[in-house]
């Protein structure tokens, strides 16, 4: 545990326990004109509703269709419309699981050592899930839910929409077939008018097979993204085609306003589009009309408008303020269909001789890589665990992500553009093919008016594209990918991320240039290429295990001094290059969390990663505070390991400080150790022969002293257990993220304790997960009991069932053990009228 908090250093030798970081903690305090947090995107009389909640599932079989519910037994399900039977009233799905989404089913699976290669390595890749054609039984998922269209939707359009799906759909309502979606990340949905039951009840279906996936780390399985049920006027704006384009000129915002009007009617329409500009605070700062036009029936039409407005407040990584932007498409004098569009006003530029440039002034993107993935939930966040995550990194001083290697969920862009955190936005598929272009096309279009998102990424470490033969159709791939996100958005650059030399194939169209590691080749590239901007598009690989101080492949577990890989660099090796280089526009190091999947360094029992500067719970690493000490501007100090050895006595220990202040004395049990200068963008170190009882450091800065302690602690005598909130939306969605620890008989946590806990729950609340950030433990994560993990564990609890009291009660599992239990209250409040999500 490390003694000074994250939040600041305390003066004159005090000390703070580390506290859990909130979801406040995302943005800075002075990160005003934020949108109500549930502000629906629909204006009426359009409808934008969640489905998330009612559905069932069941397991269906990839290779006998006895087991898979008679899917694909013979020929008559795709024979005639409406064949379907599941998808019809009557069928009994009573055996079936309730389930709300998102909902990943690969992280309720036991685990299975399978390390069979042979190139397909999926089970290894994919954290030992028994997913993949081996595993036909575990690998397609069925979900079904009815619902209720009432006689008043006549006339309208509706659509069910998918924000994403891990992998292959079918979808099914009312035993018709409605469409097939073959990849993981990019969203889908389709116009369900034509078969729906009006003023009754309707069935739809949704048979999900996970057996392919589309990327070589844990994606999950399943709808593991939110679902909507979107209701609209035949008269309508395109899906993703209303933009802001705003150009901060002096105090001024110029805004350039287009949509496209789509007229699904039977009769030609004269139309307008009327806008409105709001502030933070919802005050008009701005109106536009789009000229009048007539749109034809069956067509689509685009229209543009211009607005300006003065005293703009930018988008920045301090103070990321955003304005709304309200369309509404009239005609005759009646709203038919109008949405709300979030947008900051910022300029960001990428400069070959300057770096990168955000409102004029050059900054360094302090990046991480990141998958969706975290402890208890695997690839279905919860919108809250989205924001926690978010704030973690912001924590460490992180101002910008990369979305690996896939189009991001929604709810990460717009926790992004509210805390002032920058975004490399990559796609899954590098190819020109009219799969990958639907893909690109899909992320640019939705992702546009995202404010936090500074640069496109085509693709990620394409060698047989970049170099030898492949190269120059690797260009040529490149090129046509490039062309069209600067078609669909012309304000910003595109990159990708490259492991090679850059100097030929995929690199050679694009505005920014992208280095994965490698990095002795950035400074000469730049030397023989002045012209060309640079980022480090993927870095570091540094590797760790959280509480750990000697690497021992015997346990599978990381020292966490200095840990890596061998194509990767330390934090120190890496930012000294890309943090110091004017030329530099900083980088994005692998990884900000470890994730499940590509266990790395070791194979089995390992089945995460152990590359993340947090762990899969997002309980600091010590590299974690290395950041934090170079990547924020306040004071800090930071001393580790831990100081219980016992048996080691008289054995000489590393003992490592990070720092940003300007020199930091070691004291050991009232003796001093020296005193030692803090080199810039490094560390300072000592070794000591360990006694039991404590190390202090105390650095100085501007005149203070700042402190940083760790004790010799006694035995584990009881729990602690902390929520990063006190009070949670009782919205069924919502989520306290709660740190488990043990604290001896003083009240000190004790960081090598790894009691197995049992928890409870009571009041309108649920666990939803556990985890304890171990990269080796091969406990459930859906279990109500986690072992701590070098003092720590995690639950995961989710409002359900409306307002009141939650009581979560941790108590150890084996019985007659000394350690006293703990009991937590969280308040589920609820929510003003017109906060939630509109449901059906």
């Amino acid at each position: 545990m490390d003694q000074v908090s994250r939040r600041g250093v305390m003066a004159g030798g005090a000390a703070l326990t580390l506290p859990m970081v909130p979801i406040a903690a995302m943005a800075r305090s002075d990160a005003v004109t934020l949108p109500p947090a549930h502000d629906p995107a629909a204006i009426a009389p359009r409808e934008h509703l969640s489905f998330d909640r009612g559905w069932r599932f069941a397991r269906g079989h990839g290779s006998d269709p006895a087991r898979d519910f008679g899917f694909g037994f013979g020929q008559s399900d795709f024979a005639k419309t409406g064949n379907f039977g599941i998808a019809k009233d009557g069928f009994d799905d009573s055996g079936w699981t309730p389930v709300d989404l998102p909902h990943d089913w690969a992280v309720e699976l036991p685990f299975v050592r399978d390390e069979r290669g042979e190139g397909d390595e999926r089970a290894l890749t994919h954290g030992f899930k028994p997913l993949g054609r081996r595993y036909p039984e575990t690998s397609i998922g069925w979900y079904r839910r009815s619902f209720r269209i009432e006689a008043a939707d006549r006339g309208r359009r509706i659509w069910l929409e998918f924000d994403g799906a891990m992998r292959d759909t079918v979808v099914l309502v009312n035993g018709c077939y409605v469409g097939r979606n073959a990849d993981g990340y990019a969203p889908f949905r389709y116009d369900i008018t034509d078969v729906l039951h009006y003023d009754a009840g309707n069935v739809v279906v949704v048979r999900v097979d996970a057996s392919f996936g589309s990327g070589w780390f844990y994606e999950g399985a399943g709808l593991y993204r939110h679902v909507w049920l979107t209701k609209h006027d035949p008269l309508h704006l395109g899906r993703w085609e209303t933009v802001v384009r705003a150009t901060p000129r002096g105090g001024t915002a110029a805004l350039d306003l287009a949509s496209v009007i789509v007229n699904a009617g039977d009769a030609p329409a004269r139309c307008a589009v009327d806008w409105t500009i709001l502030d933070g605070e919802g005050q008009t700062v701005a109106r536009a009309v789009s000229p009048a036009q007539t749109v034809a029936p069956g067509a689509a039409t685009g229209c543009t408008a211009t607005a300006s407005f003065d005293g703009v407040r930018l988008w920045d990584v301090e103070r990321p303020h955003l304005y709304v932007a309200v369309a509404r498409l009239v005609a005759g004098g009646v709203v038919r269909d109008g949405e709300r569009v979030t947008f900051g006003v910022r300029s960001a530029r990428f400069d070959a001789a300057n770096g990168f440039l955000l409102n004029g002034r050059a900054l360094k993107l302090q990046g991480t890589c990141n998958h969706q993935d975290h402890a208890g939930v695997g690839a279905a966040l919860p919108d809250a665990v989205q924001t926690f995550r978010l704030g973690v990194l912001r924590d460490m001083g992180c101002n910008a992500v990369r979305t690996t290697h896939n189009a991001p969920t929604p709810e990460w862009v717009e926790a992004c553009d509210r805390a002032g955190v920058m975004m490399m936005c990559e796609t899954r598929t590098m190819g020109s093919h009219p799969e990958a272009m639907a893909q690109l096309e899909l992320m640019v279009r939705r992702f546009r008016n995202a404010p936090s998102i500074v640069l496109w990424s085509i693709g990620n470490e394409e060698w047989i594209l970049q170099d030898g033969k492949m190269a120059e159709q690797g260009a040529r791939i490149a090129a046509t990918m490039t062309r069209r996100c600067h078609e669909l958005d012309p304000t910003r650059p595109v990159t990708a991320a490259v492991n090679s030399n850059n100097e030929q194939g995929v690199t050679d169209p694009l505005d920014v240039v992208g280095f994965n590691y490698h990095q002795e080749l950035p400074v000469p590239y730049h030397a023989r290429h002045p012209q060309r901007p640079i980022v480090g598009s993927e870095t570091s690989s540094a590797v760790s295990t959280r509480g750990e101080y000697r690497t021992d492949p015997k346990r599978n577990v990381m020292s966490s001094y200095d840990g890596v890989v061998g194509w990767g660099q330390t934090p120190e090796q890496w930012w000294q290059l890309y943090g110091t280089q004017a030329w530099s526009a900083g980088g994005f190091a692998w990884t900000g969390f470890d994730y499940r999947g590509e266990p790395t360094p070791y194979g089995w029992p390992s089945i995460s990663s152990q590359f993340g500067i947090v762990d899969t719970c997002g309980f600091p690493k010590d590299y974690f505070h290395y950041y934090r000490a170079w990547w924020r501007t306040e004071p800090m100090v930071h001393v580790f390991p831990h100081w219980n050895w016992p048996g080691r006595e008289g054995e000489v220990i590393p003992v490592w400080t990070y720092s940003n202040c300007d020199d930091v004395e070691l004291i050991c049990n009232g003796r001093s150790h020296g005193r030692q200068a803090v080199p810039r963008l490094g560390h300072v170190e000592w070794k000591l022969p360990y006694a039991p009882g404590y190390i202090e450091v105390r650095a100085r800065r501007d005149g203070r002293t700042f402190v940083a302690r760790r004790e010799t602690t006694g035995p584990a005598r009881r729990i602690r257990l902390t929520a990063d909130r006190a009070t949670i939306d009782a919205d069924g969605r919502d989520v306290a993220m709660v740190r488990a620890e043990a604290l001896d008989a003083h009240g000190r946590p004790v960081p090598t304790a790894m009691h197995r806990l049992a928890f409870d729950i009571s009041g309108p609340g649920a666990i939803i997960g556990v985890g304890n950030g171990d990269p080796n433990c091969l406990e459930s994560d859906k279990a109500p009991r986690r072992s701590l993990f070098n003092g720590l564990a995690q639950i995961i609890v989710q409002a359900r069932g409306g307002a009141g009291e939650i009581l979560l009660r941790a108590s150890p599992e084996l019985p007659g053990e000394a350690l006293a239990p703990a009991t937590l209250a969280i308040a589920a409040r609820p929510l003003p009228r017109g906060a939630a999500i509109p449901s059906l």
